[in-house]
């Protein structure tokens, strides 16, 4: 997936590391959404790029992985949220590098078991 968005163009990959936000306006200390008739070419370009980029991740993922991320409008979000998803945090990971270790070390086949036996218990792992 990274490959594929670098090849895209340079700033494809760009907005996926550093983000994008809506260009914002400040009038009387309140900062409010530019309109977007407003916008620069320098913020029309960032956004198309986010656009773009947010386009290739929806696109390349099935049906059921598009439904936790279709509701993103920045790339960056919804690269996150598949990254939680399918890598989960430090800890989701740390936990289940010692649910596979305890399952390895169990594999151990019982003297009173036959070859046949062993093979269904590995197999249903």
């Amino acid at each position: 997936m990274i490959a594929f968005l670098r090849s895209i163009d340079s700033k494809t990959w760009k907005t996926m590391m550093i983000g994008w936000t809506a260009p914002t306006v400040t009038n009387d200390n309140l900062e409010t959404v530019k309109p977007e008739a407003d916008w620069t070419g320098e913020e029309d370009e960032a956004t198309l790029t986010n656009d773009k980029t947010l386009n290739v991740i929806f696109n390349v993922v099935d049906i059921n992985v598009f439904k936790l991320i279709n509701t993103c409008t920045v790339a960056k979000v919804a690269w996150e949220t598949l990254e939680t998803a399918y890598e989960g945090t430090q800890k989701v990971w740390i936990s289940r590098i010692q649910q596979l270790t305890i399952r390895f070390e169990t594999l151990g086949m019982e003297d009173d078991k036959t070859i046949t036996s062993y093979n269904k218990k590995i197999v249903q792992y």
